[in-house]
């Protein structure tokens, strides 16, 4: 296992970020129309995916730090609801459409396993106390 010296070291981290280029991405490919709509919703979503991330490692104690990894859980589920809003609006298509998502849900796995991590250390933590 690789020493982890900050949340840039973190998997979870980093598998959110690729996540969050692929969006940004799609998110330029949008019509201008939805620039104060859909592209900032997106956008802000996106962001949030990794920003809570981040936020909960910099937190002192492992609750604080698992209510910001589900925050973020909760920002990939905006995400996934932006997409499918794109695909009804004929923004992308099915394939692409059905890629991101599968991707996004990987990802909620992935994070997943970081939480159970997370409370597995609390307990150990909370044993030795």
């Amino acid at each position: 296992m690789s020493k982890i010296d900050s949340f840039e070291d973190l998997f979870v981290y980093q598998k959110a970020r690729e996540f969050s280029r692929k969006i940004a991405k799609r998110i330029k490919e949008l019509p201008e129309s939805e620039k104060f709509k859909l592209k900032d919703q997106m956008t802000r979503a996106r962001r949030s995916i990794t920003n809570n991330i981040a936020e909960g490692y910099g937190r002192f104690h492992y609750q604080e730090n698992i209510q910001y990894c589900r925050q973020s859980r909760g920002s990939i589920c905006e995400v996934v609801d932006d997409l499918i809003e794109c695909f009804e609006e004929n923004y992308i298509d099915e394939n692409k459409c059905r890629s991101l998502k599968d991707e996004a849900y990987s990802l909620m796995k992935i994070l997943n396993k970081y939480i159970a991590y997370l409370q597995r250390a609390k307990k150990e933590f909370l044993k030795g106390e």
